[in-house]
Formats: structure tokens, sequence, C-alpha cells
């Protein structure tokens, strides 16, 4: 009995420990994600294992799992015996990615539509109350807003095709969502946030909640192509700005624009 009762005790402590260096790197994964949202990395930029725990405020092995992950996803590049790199930016990439969004969108919008309960709907108003209370903060320069804005706006975009009923739908979606997120950053650098996203989004949470599938779609496919017209001009002077970076540290393709001055 008493053999059991310390085999209980060490597989407990066993489980918290795998539970925690989970979250650890669940929490690793996130920070780093809001960063590279951010632009707080040039494109084609080497990810440094200590500059990275630094950041982020955690040990090497979350780190590097939070890495894994993201590469796994497709959200940075790595390479062997080379590392972990931001992707470089590009007109093709974004014109790529803003289409196969709007593809996807369209299908799972139709689908929400169709099967979406109260619950969804509610989803969507509460998702657009708690987007526009961000967006209000990060215009008055809150602290830690505009990371809290990129989750909100996650979230109200997740709210739209939560009801289709295909988790793999939603799931992808989230990831091209996760990997619009630089271009976003390079659209607000353009135009600052003189454009009424707030009002695009209002817009479209309206004609969802009124089960609109053409007006929604419609009006979610002029969101995204405004966002990748706004991108787009950036990246595409970016890349014929920048030349190739060559030497150990560079990444084995062409570095692209970098949205800091």
């Amino acid at each position: 009995m008493a053999s059991r009762r310390s085999e209980d005790v060490e597989n407990d402590s066993t489980n918290r420990a795998g539970t925690s260096a989970t979250t650890r790197a669940s929490e690793a994964t996130r920070k780093l994600l809001q960063a590279l949202a951010a632009g707080e990395f040039r494109p084609g930029e080497r990810l440094r294992m200590d500059a990275l725990c630094k950041l982020l405020g955690a040990g090497s092995s979350p780190v590097r799992e939070a890495l894994n992950r993201l590469a796994a996803q497709g959200l940075i590049d790595q390479y062997d015996q080379r590392g972990f790199w931001v992707p470089p930016v590009s007109l093709a990439d974004l014109e790529e990615l803003t289409n196969t969004r709007c593809w996807i969108n369209e299908i799972a919008v139709r689908e929400s539509i169709k099967k979406g309960d109260a619950v969804w709907e509610e989803r969507i108003v509460v998702a657009l109350h708690r987007l526009n209370q961000a967006a209000r903060l990060r215009d008055e320069g809150e602290q830690g807003a505009p990371a809290e804005w990129e989750r909100r706006h996650r979230e109200f975009h997740r709210a739209l095709i939560s009801g289709c009923g295909s988790r793999l739908l939603i799931d992808f979606a989230e990831t091209l969502l996760d990997r619009a997120a630089r271009y976003r950053y390079l659209a607000v650098s353009v135009t600052g946030h003189s454009r009424n996203v707030a009002g695009e989004h209002s817009e479209i949470a309206e004609a969802a909640l009124a089960r609109d599938a053409e007006r929604t779609i419609s009006l979610l496919t002029a969101h995204l192509m405004r966002t990748m017209r706004l991108a787009g001009a950036f990246a595409n002077a970016g890349q014929a700005a920048t030349a190739k970076r060559r030497g150990r540290n560079s990444p084995p393709h062409q570095s692209a624009a970098d949205p800091r001055p």
C-alpha cells in the first residue's frame, strides 16, 4: 500500500511537471506569435535563442518548443543546421495567402450562417464589442493595447466562422490569419490607423447577424483585399529596394522588405 502511494505521488509530480512545461511552451508560443505580428523582427531575420529567451522571459526549452510549433505551422522558417528565421515578405506570398483566406472564409461563413444558432450570434456580438474596446485603448496609447487588439481581432474572425461545424476548417483559417498578421502590420505602417477598420468589422458583423451570406462574404473579401493592397504596395517597394544579403547570418533565400525604418 505504501509503495502504491509512493508511486501515485511520483506520478502526480511527473504529471504536474509535464503540464507546467506545456504551459510555459504555450505561453512562449503566444508571446512569440505576438512579436512576429507586431513586426518586432525583420523579414529574413534569424531568430537567435539567447535574444528570444530574454524577449519572451522564458528558458531555452519552452522557447525551442515554441519555435518548433510555429515552424510546423509554416509561421517561421526552419533550415537544417541553420536554425529558425522570420519568413521574407513578398507580393506573391501575400496574394496567395489572401486569396486562400477568401476561399476558406467563403465556405466557413456560408456554413456558419446556415448552421449557426443563438450562441454563434452571441459570440459575434461579444467579439465585436471587445474588439472595439481594444481598438479604443490602442488608439489612446494604452500599454499592451496593440497585443490585446491582435488577440481580440483573432477572436472576432474566429467567431464569424465558429458556427460552420468543422474544427479543421476553423483551425486552418486561424493558421492563415496568423500568417497574415505580419502583412497587417505592414498595412498599418503605411496608413496608420486612419483606415476605418472598426467600421468594416461592424458592417461584416451586421451582415452575418442578418444572415445575409452574400453580403457578409462580399464585405469580408473586400476587407481582406483592402489590407492586401495596402501591405502589397509596401512589400513590392521593399523587395525592389532590398539587395540580397549574404554570409552566415543570412537565410538560404533572398531577404525581403524591412517594415522598420
